[in-house]
């Protein structure tokens, strides 16, 4: 994977041109779509075997449209990852993700629409509603169901479900515990064509290693913080360069605010908690860059970036 965000017509075009087509192989894009909060990266993440969405227990951790490549000698299926679809949040930054989730449907072979085992809300219904015009098969996935230890209990809730959507095929999985992963790559290939790799083997993702960099540091500000702060917050990375010398990753990242209030919560007292974010995102930085990494973290407030288009713009927070 490079560490520049490349065209992705570019990357289709050299992953068509490296492959090696044997007539037999299938390749392929699969989105996980659903409403915020119902384990969407957490199982993207299990499916590719390898952390690359970030996670939290807040709705709306994911922003951007993500690709998870998973290569086999047999098969390449990319997971599109996407922001929860959701309804209510007027700001820029709303209509932004909603347009990053919707942009799934189209030119993707199939859909996995995750559901929350026992809950239906308003969100899933919407999102329903838009699947009802898709033109890529639907597989359901029934998440969370290890909550579940009498697995009868559920034939009400998928009765329902079934009221609302017609799909192709229906799978209870735990993203947690790891069930029904197999299930679901196995009904995913069912629907793939035999076509030549679209990506090169070698790649994990269409994102850059300084994309992956600032979203681990957002990760770590949505774990660590309440339940308003993190909606306020974004990060840019201002320095990202290997030090030859050191033999070690300089990253430099900057925490964007919206209040002073806010900028005071994420330093924490006595700094206290800005070093517990840059000392846990350090970890995974180490793990993603497979080298020594100097993490240097600073907070910033940019009034109302996430209600102001050119800002998000500026951001990364873009449609491409």
């Amino acid at each position: 994977m490079s560490s520049d965000d490349l065209n992705l017509d570019d990357i289709l075009a050299k992953g068509a041109q490296d492959a090696d087509y044997n007539g037999d192989y299938q390749a392929g894009f699969a989105a996980v779509i659903g409403r915020p909060n119902v384990g969407k990266s957490t199982l993207m993440n299990e499916l590719l075997g390898q952390k690359l969405s970030i996670t939290s227990h807040k709705p709306q951790t994911t922003r951007h449209r993500i690709h998870g490549i998973l290569t086999t000698d047999a098969y390449q299926i990319i997971y599109v990852d996407t922001p929860g679809m959701h309804l209510g949040g007027k700001k820029s930054i709303n209509d932004y993700m909603n347009r990053t989730a919707n942009s799934a449907f189209v030119d993707v072979d199939v859909i996995l629409f995750v559901v929350e085992a026992g809950r239906w809300t308003d969100e899933d219904q919407a999102v329903a509603r838009k699947l009802k015009g898709a033109d890529a098969p639907v597989i359901l996935l029934i998440n969370k169901v290890d909550k579940f230890e009498n697995k009868e209990a559920l034939l009400p809730f998928i009765q329902k479900v079934s009221e609302q959507l017609t799909f192709d095929a229906l799978i209870p999985v735990s993203a947690y515990k790891k069930i029904g992963l197999q299930a679901i790559t196995d009904e995913v290939l069912k629907r793939l064509p035999k076509q030549a790799a679209i990506f090169p083997e070698d790649y994990v993702t269409d994102r850059s290693t300084r994309f992956l960099a600032a979203e681990i540091i957002r990760e770590k500000l949505m774990r660590n913080l309440g339940n308003e702060v993190p909606y306020g917050a974004t990060v840019e990375i201002e320095q990202f360069k290997f030090d030859e010398e050191e033999g070690r990753w300089l990253v430099n990242g900057l925490i964007l605010v919206e209040r002073p209030g806010q900028k005071q919560i994420v330093i924490g007292k006595k700094g206290e908690l800005i070093k517990k974010i840059g000392s846990e995102a350090r970890k995974d930085l180490i793990a993603l860059l497979d080298a020594r990494v100097h993490l240097e973290l600073w907070v910033k407030i940019k009034e109302n970036w996430s209600d102001d288009a050119r800002a998000l713009a500026s951001l990364g927070y873009d449609d491409n």
